[in-house]
């Protein structure tokens, strides 16, 4: 009942080496999927870098008013009539 023959010892082989291999194959497309994905990805970043850049972020400060955060660079009246910033 659990002794050991050819049969068996054949197809655990092949058990043992479908694994590994199916585990070596979903890494690679794994590997190549990510690098695609890297390419892309400068590829993207390199004809951003050609263009002028945006702005990414802004410095806002706190109205006195009504205590909402507006722009540094354009401050916009938030209607209020004892609002700091012109409308």
């Amino acid at each position: 009942m659990f002794g050991f023959s050819l049969t068996k010892l054949l197809f655990t082989v092949f058990v043992i080496l479908a694994v590994w291999y199916g585990y070596k194959w979903f890494n690679r497309v794994q590997a190549l999927r990510r690098q695609r994905e890297r390419d892309i990805f400068e590829k993207a970043a390199g004809s951003r870098a050609a263009r002028p850049s945006a702005i990414d972020a802004e410095d806002m400060v706190k109205c006195k008013a009504c205590g909402d955060f507006v722009s540094a660079l354009r401050p916009v009246s938030c209607g209020r009539p004892d609002c700091p910033f012109p409308g």
